[in-house]
């Protein structure tokens, strides 16, 4: 069967419909607004004249090629084309304004690529027993682990805990607007119906990370990008030099895969959530962690590596329990539906072929991701660099607005874009990044609806917010969130204790 599976694929007319998915998905993730969920439900029309297996490998050709293309914008206009990408720019773009831009690319294609395989590969061996674990996952468990997600504040803030949780709040303050996912009562809107739909993450990202730096170019009065350093050998000597320092030292993309793969089986986690969880695990086992934010290309590593983990990593609850692991997954979900395919054993048993050909052809799409990556990093590099600021900044402005109203064919997420990219520019001069407020926004949600649910099911319980650590794997996940906030905190401690020790010894000798 997995033989079979594997020639259905190896015909000209498979790897053509995956070279083109993954080109195409590539240029529509690398564009600020459309997602890798906009950009398959623009494909799915195309599908219903393509066999079953064809239309799953040009989806899953487009998945994987949208979500490794939002690192393109992310390193070098410091635009996360994805959420997925968001812990790219903390790192990607401060290396492409140092002139390392092509190194900060090769590195994100490399990881990109080897995160893809190892995620198809997880995929395929070991479906049954990740779902088994998947569906242990209740309401107690995504609020612990959105609040463990939130303990990544510390390692986000740049250097000041304090200005971090604000950030956070903002962001968990601005997730709250609209409706409430539980008890549908309006928040927040200010007597304006149409905030009754909530900010879009996608409008908050680019608002808080491209207006701000839209805004630093105009006042500066030149782009913020440099030629790249001339290495001998060109872009292959960037190549080579990215490629020694991942294999050489691959703690950090191994650990970033495992986190990755772990993350993506919880439906509603979702790259973002994977990626700053890598992110933050990468600085936090760094022998140099304040490098992170600052060029380390660890960090662009470590959130490539593992949001393209994720892309086969949330097919697991798909294919087994019809559980869309992200919101791509939901329209695979509906091709499958579509041509007579339900999820479950049956589909590994019954339909193995056209199943393990769709789980091969992903690990087919992430190798071209190589050529096609590199070729299409040099080319989009060479423009943003070549272009002169004063076209590069009205170009960019222009592809984000229509970015954001093609969202939602809407003028008020346009709006809200742009008072987000105001309020971030400000927020950034005193100290407060995006990367919080975000990171609020994201899991703020997340540990609502999981904390509602859980005290709405333990309402009859004495004491009911016992619920929430009410099984093991709720026990487990409530220490490590005391363990990631007391790491995140002790640097500090450990930085004020050495002061005063420091002010001391002065005392002493004067």
């Amino acid at each position: 069967m997995f033989v079979e599976a594997l020639l259905s694929i190896l015909t000209l007319e498979g790897l053509v419909t995956i070279l083109v998915g993954v080109t195409a998905g590539l240029f529509i993730g690398a564009l600020p607004g459309l997602t890798a969920t906009m950009a398959l439900a623009v494909l799915l029309p195309f599908t219903f004249t393509m066999s079953p297996l064809q239309g799953l490998m040009a989806l899953g050709a487009v998945y994987m090629g949208a979500i490794y293309g939002g690192a393109f914008t992310a390193i070098l206009i410091n635009t996360p084309g994805t959420p997925s990408s968001i812990a790219t720019t903390f790192d990607g773009f401060p290396m492409a304004r140092q002139g390392r831009a092509y190194e900060a690319l090769a590195a994100a294609t490399i990881a990109s690529v080897v995160g893809g395989i190892v995620g198809v590969a997880f995929l395929l061996l070991l479906a049954p027993p990740l779902a088994r674990l998947a569906v242990v996952f209740g309401p107690a468990e995504m609020f612990w682990v959105a609040m463990l997600g939130l303990t990544l504040v510390a390692s986000l803030a740049g250097g000041s805990l304090l200005k971090g949780l604000m950030g956070g709040c903002i962001g968990i303050l601005l997730s709250t607007i609209g409706v409430s996912p539980i008890g549908g009562e309006t928040r927040f809107i200010f007597d304006f119906p149409p905030l009754q739909g909530g900010i879009v993450l996608i409008v908050a990202l680019i608002g808080l990370f491209v207006v701000p730096e839209l805004l630093s170019m105009a006042a500066q009065g030149h782009g913020s990008l440099k030629e790249s350093n001339k290495l001998e050998g060109g872009a292959l000597a960037s190549i080579r030099k990215m490629g020694r320092h991942i294999f050489l030292r691959p703690t950090n993309l191994i650990r970033s895969c495992l986190i990755g793969q772990i993350i993506a089986i919880i439906p509603g986690a979702g790259g973002n959530v994977t990626s700053l969880v890598a992110y933050n695990e990468a600085k936090r086992f760094s022998s140099d962690p304040s490098s992170f934010g600052k060029g380390n290309v660890d960090g662009v590593i470590a959130s490539e590596s593992s949001n393209n983990v994720m892309v086969a990593g949330s097919m697991v609850p798909l294919l087994t329990l019809g559980i869309p692991g992200a919101p791509p997954d939901a329209i695979i979900l509906g091709v499958l539906l579509m041509h007579g395919l339900r999820p479950g054993l049956d589909l590994f048993t019954e339909t193995g072929v056209l199943t393990n050909g769709f789980i091969l052809s992903m690990g087919f799409a992430a190798i071209m991701l190589l050529p096609v990556g590199l070729l299409g990093g040099r080319l989009i590099h060479r423009v943003v660099i070549k272009t002169p600021f004063y076209f590069l900044l009205p170009t960019i402005a222009m592809v984000t607005i229509l970015g954001t109203y093609a969202l939602r064919n809407s003028l008020l997420d346009v709006g809200i874009m742009l008072i987000l990219g105001v309020a971030g520019y400000f927020l950034r001069l005193i100290g407060i990044h995006a990367a919080p407020i975000v990171l609020g926004m994201i899991l703020g949600g997340i540990a609502e609806q999981g904390y509602v649910q859980t005290m709405l099911a333990a309402v009859v319980d004495p004491i009911p917010w016992l619920r929430l650590v009410d099984n093991t794997l709720s026990k487990v996940l409530a220490v490590l969130v005391l363990i990631s906030a007391a790491t995140a905190l002790l640097p500090g401690w450990l930085a004020r204790k050495g002061l005063l020790e420091k002010a001391g010894s002065e005392e002493e000798t004067s």
